[in-house]
């Protein structure tokens, strides 16, 4: 089954898995569900389905997420980019629609990174770089009624890849952490913290200027009327 899937490749490194044609179709079909989730769970009186309004701004927002995660200001030797504030259109779908909308595509853009550039050593490797770091970035809906809740979302959605990103490399890359003079939980609160740290400064300098404060307004506004 693994072989269906994905083919384990051997080298110097140790061994990964690139995925086959099956694998990518697999992940296609599977993002696009989490898609369809996203649009149509959850329905209360308080939360009403997704209007073609609200997806048509999700998808903008993975769109320009997923085309500045490309432009690399800055790349690690095993993963992780300085990018060009690709987390905050990811945030901004859980600030304008919630929790449920900001966790369902945030867990989608996940898996759509996989797609686009998978690296696997292992299924919880995956599950844990690529679904659950990702998608912990939808925990800025917590904030999408709160004061300031752009910058609280992105904050807390920021924290929550760290986590994430912090165990994958403490776990999965700790042995690279020798090579450091340091130990496993050092070496991966460093090396994660580096390329998010940057980037979250970078972004939280430019949000709080007030000609963008003000167009993130006008875009929740824009993005959440009836």
């Amino acid at each position: 089954m693994s072989n269906f899937f994905a083919i384990p490749i051997t080298d110097e490194w140790g061994t990964t898995y690139q995925l086959t044609t099956a694998g990518y179709t697999a992940l296609v079909v599977l993002m696009l569900a989490l898609l369809l989730l996203a649009c149509f769970i959850g329905n209360s009186v308080k939360q009403p389905k997704f209007s073609a309004r609200q997806l048509a701004f999700s998808a903008m927002a993975i769109a320009a997420a997923f085309v500045t995660s490309e432009i690399k200001l800055f790349h690690l030797p095993f993963g992780g980019s300085i990018t060009l504030f690709s987390m905050l259109f990811l945030v901004l779908i859980g600030y304008w629609y919630g929790l449920r909308a900001g966790l369902m595509t945030a867990i989608a853009y996940g898996f759509l990174q996989l797609v686009s550039d998978p690296y696997i050593i292992s299924i919880p490797q995956m599950l844990v770089d690529y679904i659950f770091a990702f998608g912990a970035l939808g925990l800025s809906g917590l904030f999408s009624k709160s004061k300031n809740g752009l910058v609280k979302g992105y904050i807390v959605g920021v924290l929550g890849r760290y986590f994430f990103a912090f165990l994958s490399g403490m776990i999965f890359f700790g042995a690279y952490a020798a090579d450091y003079g340091m130990s496993a939980p050092v070496y991966s609160l460093v090396y994660n913290g580096i390329y998010l740290s940057v980037e979250a400064v970078l972004t939280l300098i430019i949000l709080y200027l007030p000609p963008v404060k003000k167009v993130m307004g006008q875009l929740k506004t824009m993005a959440t009327q009836r």
